[in-house]
């Protein structure tokens, strides 16, 4: 899933039909009268304060992953950066409220709404009036049929990563006048609040070589609070500068830099002062969080003679600790290097204490993926055990609960609690449940304790089929029982004794394990073992935390797991999207569209002409037929009571196929300036950039129960 404007995303799938008699699906969230999409788990955290309190001016610098490739978000390269730039510059009709739902922007539109349904569907957009491009002329309808053109699907010049939705409309006209666009669509379409957001100039829609080119590295032409004034490749940063066109609320800030700082950089980034704002990871918010305590001015750590208190203690440690002249000399050098780590990470504690965590919950879920193309998980008896093995609460717990983030499962793949089309449909599937998950393993043949033949073991492959690489860690760790207390690691020629533990190898004459019910099931001669994959990069440490519990959980029932860690670079396209795993990680971003951004994700893959296997986004490579009918009918009902309850039952029976099993919703950890106002951990919400900005001196941000979970506006 993705929201429009985002850039390609990562996942995988696999193909198996679900017949009707194998599972019964329970009655449907969204038929009765109580709401079933709730609230959001957790409200915005942006130091809320009204525009009378902020600076007139200042720069705000915003760590981001990289300075984008491109600028035009619908092209394959667009990434998140390229997302904030756009909704800083460029016209949204809709942008996201706190739920996660669509809402009308008003700096753009007076109206939209559907005003015909037959013989075709009309939507009259009527637009601000006061809506200029940067360079003075109206924001009209010769712009909303430039991009219609460029993203129809039609002129294939045009190298568009996406048409969903352009593709049903059948023609764009101006109405009674300049400000009204009538949109006309050859085929009903639920989701059209989801086009032309963001809306580029015609400038840049108007030909295929300005839609390829024009847009990559540079926006002439805006109709935002800012505009792009430099994209700086060479020293990694965009800037955006307030808009001397904008029609509606002035900017506060100047300037906007987006900057380029590696995750595990930021933490130092911000002691420096060379940042405001950055996402950073649990690490980093402890580290930021435990600066902000108070301390005692005799604190080693606090005060004016922080670095003299360090080094006093350092050095009569090693005078203390050395045994003769030498050996106190090497002590000595040793413990000047421990003394210059402690002075500098003194004084960034000291910088840290004028930052604060702001946390919320992304709008994204982690999932396991479950590859239903090859190996065991073709068989869905063997998807549906896995995914009843799993404590979804235990691993929600695992990872939000330290931070302070409500610790409840995902109960849906097409949208997170709060936004409309929601409903926990887990019970489609059910939930943990150790004997109903080693029923299913039963029945699909999986037996404790059988023969199990000696398999030559191969090598984990890399990108171009390579070994992976050895970082010191065990980079392919057994997961499973080891009765014998010693597999085979040394060389040495073992043999599995008749009557053991399948999977484990023993030197002869070892007596066998009385224990069977720790004996990892088989089938064929072959141990039910899976490939779990994992990045390898430092911001991945969550990811395999949990990876490690999915391995403890999935043990308990029979079942072994081999996990290989890859580069972070070849992770998904070397290994996720090629289907190379059986067993994965990663998360995908909610969408207020699911009818149209989710169906790629979860569409029965088809063959293509050349032989080969199209998954669109779909690379678990399970599908029904059933799911995409219910896709296509809900993208066609103008109902949208209706068309919830259909993306409702497709999910349903998305979660009884078990191609992929939403864990939590992903934490998002900002550490802000504590005088930084209106910014910080946006949850659904999309940004109010004009509202950003530094407080007043002696002024403070607003306080009550609006403080937390809503914006200044």
């Amino acid at each position: 899933m993705s929201q429009h404007g985002v850039g390609p995303r990562a996942i995988t799938r696999s193909v198996a039909f679900l017949t009707a008699g194998l599972l019964a699906v329970p009655a449907l969230a969204g038929c009765g009268s109580e709401d079933p999409s709730g609230k959001p788990l957790a409200g915005q955290d942006v130091q809320p304060a009204p525009r009378d309190r902020i600076a007139d001016g200042g720069t705000l610098r915003w760590a981001v992953d990289s300075v984008p490739d491109t600028l035009n978000t619908f092209q394959s390269d667009a990434d998140a950066t390229t997302t904030r730039v756009a909704q800083a510059v460029l016209p949204s009709m809709f942008r996201m409220d706190a739920s996660g739902r669509p809402e009308r922007n008003p700096a753009y539109l007076e109206s939209a709404e559907v005003v015909e349904t037959e013989p075709k569907q009309v939507v009259l957009y009527k637009l601000n009036q006061q809506a200029v491009w940067s360079d003075g002329r109206e924001v009209g309808a010769a712009d909303f049929a430039a991009q219609w053109r460029a993203l129809s699907g039609k002129d294939t010049a045009y190298w568009t990563a996406r048409n969903a939705g352009y593709d049903r409309i059948q023609k764009i006209e101006r109405g009674d006048s300049a400000l009204e666009v009538r949109v006309t669509f050859s085929r009903p379409y639920a989701d059209w609040r989801s086009l032309f957001s963001p809306l580029y100039p015609k400038d840049v829609m108007g030909t295929p070589d300005s839609f390829n080119d024009g847009a990559r590295k540079k926006l002439k032409v805006t109709a935002g609070p800012f505009t792009v004034k430099k994209v700086d490749g060479d020293d990694e940063k965009i800037t955006l500068a307030r808009n001397p066109r904008w029609w509606g609320e002035p900017a506060k800030l100047s300037e906007i830099e987006l900057r380029t700082v590696p995750r595990d950089k930021r933490a130092s980034e911000l002691a420096a002062g060379t940042l405001d704002l950055a996402e950073i990871d649990p690490a980093a918010a402890r580290r930021i969080t435990l600066a902000a305590r108070p301390r005692s001015s005799s604190s080693p750590l606090m005060g004016p003679d922080a670095d003299r208190s360090a080094a006093d203690s350092l050095r009569s440690w090693a005078v203390a600790n050395g045994s003769d002249e030498d050996a106190a000399d090497e002590e000595t050098v040793a413990r000047k290097k421990l003394r210059r780590a402690a002075v500098k990470y003194a004084r960034q504690q000291r910088a840290l204490s004028g930052f604060e965590v702001r946390k919320s919950l992304e709008p994204a879920y982690t999932q396991l993926a479950l590859n239903g193309a090859e190996g065991p998980l073709t068989d869905e008896r063997v998807r549906r055990a896995v995914a009843r093995a799993l404590d979804r609460k235990e691993l929600a717990q695992a990872v939000l609960k330290p931070l302070g983030l409500p610790a409840v499962p995902v109960g849906s793949h097409l949208a997170l609690s709060g936004q409309a089309h929601y409903a926990d449909n887990s019970g489609a599937l059910g939930g943990q449940d150790t004997k109903e998950a080693q029923a299913l393993l039963a029945d699909a043949g999986w037996v404790r304790g059988g023969p199990v033949e000696e398999q030559k073991k191969e090598k984990a492959a890399g990108p171009e089929g390579e070994e992976a690489d050895d970082t010191g860690e065990d980079d392919k760790a057994q997961h499973g029982p080891d009765p014998a207390g010693h597999l085979a690691r040394d060389g040495k020629q073992y043999q599995r004794h008749q009557g053991g533990a399948p999977g484990a190898y023993a030197p002869r004459g070892t007596a066998a394990p009385a224990n069977q019910e720790a004996a990892r099931l088989a089938k064929n001669g072959k141990a039910l073992t899976l490939r779990f994959v994992l990045p390898s990069g430092p911001g991945s440490r969550t990811l395999r935390t949990v990876a490690d519990r999915i391995s403890r959980m999935l043990e308990r029932v029979g079942i072994g797991t081999e996990i290989s860690k890859v580069s972070d670079e070849s992770y998904f396209k070397d290994h996720i999207a090629s289907g190379q795993y059986d067993l994965a990680l990663y998360s995908w971003p909610a969408t207020a569209y699911p009818a149209t951004d989710a169906r790629p994700v979860f569409a029965k893959p088809v063959p293509a002409a050349d032989g080969s296997l199209n998954v669109e986004q779909n690379y678990t490579r399970v599908g029904t037929d059933q799911v995409d009918q219910l896709f296509d009918e809900a993208v066609a009902t103008l109902d949208e009571g209706e068309s919830r309850s259909l993306i409702r039952k497709a999910d349903s029976r998305i979660w009884a196929a078990a191609g992929s099993i939403p864990l939590f919703q992903r934490p998002q950890l900002l550490a802000a300036r504590k005088n930084l106002v209106n910014a910080g951990a946006f949850g659904f919400g999309t940004p109010v950039y004009e509202d950003m900005g530094f407080l007043k001196k002696g002024a403070k941000p607003a306080s009550g129960p609006s403080a937390k979970g809503s914006s200044a506006r």
